[in-house]
């Protein structure tokens, strides 16, 4: 199963890195550009699982590692690697 898991900070939580971005859009003349939020992408690859339990073991490693409950969210697609 290949998994594929995004991290994003949860609405509230100053985007230090996201406010660089756009200042530093906005003086490159794309001064349209608002609300830049920097996120995580990360790529899984999972032996063994069908496609529930490889859900599920995602979300538990999003949990205890990849992301920071408190302060991001998380989203995950799982597919059979095809």
């Amino acid at each position: 199963m290949k998994a594929k898991v995004t991290v994003t900070l949860r609405d509230g939580i100053l985007d230090t890195q996201g406010k660089a971005v756009e200042h530093a859009l906005h003086s490159l003349g794309f001064t349209g550009v608002k609300n830049v939020r920097i996120g995580k992408h990360i790529e899984l690859d999972i032996d063994g699982a069908d496609a529930a339990t490889a859900k599920q073991q995602i979300d538990d490693i999003c949990k205890k590692l990849l992301s920071n409950p408190v302060m991001e969210n998380f989203r995950v697609t799982v597919t059979d690697g095809k």
